[in-house]
Parts: C-alpha cells; sequence; structure tokens
C-alpha cells in the first residue's frame, strides 16, 4: 500500500471510526506530517454539513480534512450558546469555517456577519456560502479597528493562512492593503441588537478592534458574549497588552475567561468528544489564549444550558 493509499486509510478511521483509541499516535505520529508535506486537495464535509475544498498544506485545512471541524472547544461554545433568530459577528473570518457552523445555528432568520480583509479568503468565504446555499451570512471585506483608514497586512508562512497580520513579520510572502472601520460602523444596528456572540480573530490587531467596538457596547443584549484571540507578542509590538484589553472590557461590566484552545493535532479527537468549558482568567495570558468576555460572573461557563 502506498503512503498515499495508507493516508486516506487512517484519516478514513480519524474522521468517522467512533471513539479515540490510537487516534492521536495515528494524527501526531503520521498523519499530521504527511499531509502537510504531501499536500491533499480535497472537497470535504465539515461537521456542520457544509461542503467546502481544503488543501491540507495548510494547518486549518488540514484539520478540517482530518476531523471535519478547527478549534473543537470554541465550536462546542458556538453550537451551545448560538440559537435560532440570534446574530454572530466573525471578526476575521478567515475562510468561513466558524461562520458557515453559526449559519446553522442561527438559522434562517438569524444573521452572520463574516468581516474578512483578505480578498482570497473572502472570496472563498462567499463561495462557500453560495455553494452551501447560506444564505443568511453577509460578508464584509475589511479589516475591524478604531478608526477609518488603510491597512497592510502581511502573510509570513503559507503553511498558516490564518496567521495574517498587521504586525510586518521579518521574513514577508505576501502583503495586501484593505480598508479599515470600527466595527460598530461595520455592523447595522438591527444586527448589533440581536448579536449573541462577537468572535475576534486578528492576529495582534485585537486591541483596536475592542477600542472600535467599545460605542455599540450598550447596544448589545446582557447575554452578549465576545471571544476575542489575545496575541501577546503581538499586541507588545504595537505597545499594546492583553491586560489592556481585559481592563477595558472589565469597565463594561464583562468578566474574562480562558478557553482551552490546543493546536496540537493529538487533541483534537478528545476534545471533540469532551469540549472543554471557558474556565475564569486570573491572570492576564502571556501566550496567544482565546478569552472569552461574559457578563456572567462565575468560576467556569457552563456548556449545555
Amino acid at each position: 500500500m502506498s503512503a498515499s493509499a495508507l493516508a486516506r486509510a487512517l484519516r478514513a478511521y480519524v474522521r468517522h471510526a467512533p471513539g479515540t483509541v490510537g487516534k492521536p499516535r495515528l494524527v501526531s505520529r503520521f498523519l499530521d506530517e504527511h499531509l502537510r508535506s504531501q499536500p491533499v486537495h480535497a472537497t470535504i464535509r465539515l461537521r456542520s454539513g457544509d461542503e467546502v475544498t481544503v488543501t491540507t498544506s495548510d494547518v486549518i485545512q488540514r484539520y478540517q480534512y482530518l476531523f471535519g471541524e478547527w478549534e473543537p472547544n470554541l465550536s462546542a461554545f458556538l453550537r451551545d450558546r448560538l440559537r435560532p433568530g440570534d446574530t454572530f459577528i466573525d471578526v476575521g473570518a478567515h475562510r468561513g469555517a466558524f461562520s458557515l457552523l453559526a449559519s446553522h445555528a442561527v438559522g434562517p432568520h438569524g444573521h452572520v456577519i463574516a468581516v474578512e480583509p483578505s480578498p482570497q479568503f473572502h472570496d472563498a468565504l462567499t463561495a462557500a456560502a453560495t455553494a452551501n446555499h447560506r444564505t443568511n451570512i453577509r460578508a464584509v471585506r475589511s479589516a475591524a479597528s478604531d478608526t477609518h483608514s488603510t491597512l497592510t497586512l502581511y502573510l509570513e508562512d503559507p503553511a498558516n493562512l490564518g496567521h495574517t497580520t498587521a504586525v510586518r513579520p521579518r521574513h514577508v510572502h505576501t502583503a495586501f492593503d484593505a480598508p479599515t472601520a470600527p466595527l460598530a460602523d461595520l455592523v447595522s444596528q438591527t444586527e448589533l441588537v440581536t448579536t449573541r456572540i462577537i468572535k475576534v480573530d486578528v492576529e495582534g490587531a485585537e486591541a483596536a478592534v475592542i477600542r472600535g467596538l467599545l460605542p455599540a457596547l450598550s447596544h448589545l443584549r446582557d447575554d452578549a458574549e465576545l471571544v476575542v484571540e489575545v496575541t501577546p507578542r503581538l499586541l507588545a509590538k504595537q505597545g499594546e497588552s492583553a491586560a489592556g484589553i481585559m481592563d477595558t472590557l472589565r469597565e463594561h461590566g464583562f468578566h474574562a475567561y480562558t478557553l482551552t484552545n490546543d493546536y496540537d493535532p493529538a487533541t483534537y479527537p478528545r476534545a471533540m468528544r469532551r469540549p472543554q468549558p471557558p474556565v475564569r482568567c486570573t491572570e492576564p495570558p502571556k501566550h496567544m489564549t482565546d478569552l472569552v468576555f461574559s457578563r456572567i460572573d462565575t468560576d467556569r461557563l457552563a456548556l449545555g444550558r
């Protein structure tokens, strides 16, 4: 059996067999590296039921190929929170993994606003929405910030397309300019007042996104929550900090919780079976971390509510 045929057989086991026996070892010792170095281009079905095209040289698309999902703990949190008729705002929507998931959760009377500045990712997102008849997704090709301006964004590693940042890396693979606007100006009043979750994943620009959102916070529902990926290293290069973001949102009544996000593919089988809830964040994170901000004050934000 060739290595490619073996990879297809093992991927089928990892993806479809019940339980987790042997899956972490298969993924970490063979499949992850093989699919990275010998990329597969395929159309796959996500756990949401949507069909998307993937190329496994990219880490996000590779994990979607292997597991049908990206970031299982965040995916579980979104499924738990979103209800029919809700609005989900996806800032840094990339190719639409979470926008597609949310589209199902909020239903035909709900709304998904997918904010994505990259022309490549915006086109992939809109193509996926059209192909899967997701008519409740509104894609916005802009970067969210605290001003109306133009921003240069950089991609350093073509094997990690999700890491597109405004902080210029040492080695630039590609770059492009994008318009910026405060999130409060990219979303309508009607969308804001029905918003349940705002997800922010912008690789170092999260402080500016939050500042641009502040005027809209008073219009949000009492149960609205934010999920913000904070990147302390990139924030520090701009004179910003995770502590500053936490303090700003605390002043507006939001408590911070840590949502486990492990990029090791060996953790995915267990996380998909038993997702972990967000737990109270007791100190500013020192490394890239997903933080949930909620007006609920507790030790952990229970799932399955």
